[in-house]
């Protein structure tokens, strides 16, 4: 999966001493770390860790406390996650967000029309150039169906999926976007084996179309097999950061892990 030849020295996103306070509670205190384009970075940690809120932070679901967020320049702190994702930071969520009642294949349409170049008075009159750019789309969409494998489900109910397949969707309507870099909240959470090692299998199509993969994941044995760098969360502060040799025998990221196991066995 990783490959530095896919990778550039050239930082796409950075985050300079984020900081986010919800009254008196410190979610995240002094945060600084920086992601190059065609990288696949995970950001992990304990539940709580700060990683959500990171992730928040970035696609301007929350304002941070006080730093900055730069993706290609480009500040972020006050930017709508609509504008965010108009950069081309796209991202999915740890739930499911796709319309239930209407196909896969809709569900992707409904994705693409946001980039349609025709105008309303085309639309009403069935003009060629709407009837051509309707072609277009539909042939994106089967296009993106086929990129995260689920073509063969084209004309089912979203709703209708089984989860892993509706995990996938939720990235078709993200790819729909045409996004510079994705950011993954959990993606394999829930999933079975089978599951996790198709959505590793997508992450490497995904990266190989040129697009910059920042993901949240708890699932080690995923985060390990597919990440060049992995940053590591404790209590709002980055405790490791490193490629997942390095990251895999680190004392302090065990001792985070082990201590967060403990506690909840001790609440058993």
């Amino acid at each position: 999966m990783t490959s530095s030849s896919q990778t550039s020295t050239q930082p796409v996103l950075t985050l300079e001493h984020i900081a986010v306070h919800f009254g008196g509670l410190v979610a995240i205190s002094d945060l600084n770390f920086v992601v190059h384009e065609g990288e696949v970075v995970s950001l992990i940690g304990p539940n709580g860790a700060g990683k959500t809120t990171a992730f928040n932070v970035v696609t301007g679901f929350m304002r941070p406390t006080k730093g900055e967020v730069r993706y290609k320049g480009t500040l972020l702190n006050n930017l709508k996650p609509h504008q965010v994702a108009e950069l081309g930071l796209v991202r999915t969520f740890q739930r499911t967000s796709v319309f239930q009642n209407v196909s896969v294949f809709d569900n992707v349409m409904i994705g693409l029309h946001r980039r349609g170049r025709s105008h309303l008075w085309d639309t009403l009159l069935a003009l060629p150039r709407e009837r051509q750019s309707e072609r277009e789309l539909r042939d994106k969409a089967r296009e993106i169906l086929g990129t995260v494998g689920i073509e063969r489900r084209a004309n089912e109910l979203a709703g209708a999926l089984p989860y892993g397949d509706q995990r996938l969707l939720g990235v078709a309507m993200a790819l729909a976007a045409e996004p510079s870099m994705l950011l993954l909240d959990e993606p394999v959470s829930g999933m079975n084996p089978t599951e996790t090692m198709r959505f590793m299998e997508l992450l490497t199509r995904v990266r190989s179309l040129g697009v910059t993969i920042l993901l949240v994941e708890h699932d080690m044995p995923m985060v390990m097999g597919v990440s060049d760098r992995i940053v590591v969360l404790n209590y709002g502060r980055i405790i490791a950061e490193g490629p997942p040799a390095a990251i895999q025998g680190n004392p302090e990221v065990i001792k985070a892990y082990l201590g967060q196991g403990a506690k909840r066995r001790a609440g058993h």
